[in-house]
């Protein structure tokens, strides 16, 4: 196991959705229901997964590019499935607390970088109890959308920490993407919503297949 050894970075930066959290599945069923109650035509789970990671309104934009005068309904209309209706289980994915715990206890700086609102990571983070394994967290009402790097460089200036000593660790091409974009390192994870040959066009530093191999590259 890598952490054993000298550090090769200070802050390890997580997205949430696909990457510490199975909830993929429950991401792509409240967005269909939410098209078919409003009468939009149902993206497929592909489309679905092509957009994790981005801010909702950007979300919308992508997925129902001729209805802007809906947004308002459709992100009303998804919070409420999402929080209300929907039961979709959203688990951890298995080992992610111990691996969390491992990497905060070798000495590792930790943070989220979302595409979450800050409500709903708040809660999550509360629900979980992984909220005080990590020293910051920024999430789509406080930065510019993934693929931007504002998420990331506003990590680094707040924790005063160099490009060269920060990694991303996220599932979608717009993690890996958003990282190339702030100079900094990044492991691409497989069991996600993006697939492996489409993490691979954005040419992480990394690739894994389990949660447990992500302390393989730290």
């Amino acid at each position: 196991m890598k952490l054993d050894n000298i550090k090769q970075y200070q802050l390890v930066i997580f997205d949430w959705d696909g990457t510490l959290m199975n909830s993929i599945g429950k991401i792509v069923d409240c967005m269909q229901c939410v098209a078919q109650e409003l009468a939009l035509d149902i993206p497929s789970e592909q489309a679905v997964r092509d957009i994790i990671g981005l801010s909702l309104l950007p979300v919308m934009e992508k997925l129902f590019p001729n209805n802007s005068d809906r947004y308002d309904d459709l992100l009303a209309a998804y919070k409420n499935y999402y929080l209300n209706i929907n039961v979709t289980p959203t688990p951890l994915f298995e080992g992610i607390e111990r691996i969390l715990k491992q990497i905060s206890d070798a000495g590792y700086t930790l943070a989220i970088a979302t595409g979450k609102r800050r409500e709903g990571l708040d809660r999550l983070l509360a629900e979980t109890g992984l909220g005080h394994y990590f020293v910051a967290t920024r999430s789509a009402d406080e930065a510019h959308s993934k693929p931007h790097p504002s998420m990331i460089l506003s990590l680094l200036e707040e924790l005063d920490v160099k490009a060269e000593h920060a990694v991303m660790i996220g599932d979608s091409k717009l993690d890996i993407a958003m990282a190339n974009n702030a100079g900094v390192s990044s492991i691409a994870v497989t069991y996600g919503a993006h697939s492996l040959e489409d993490l691979l066009t954005e040419s992480p530093t990394a690739m894994v297949h389990t949660p447990q191999d992500i302390l393989l590259h730290i």
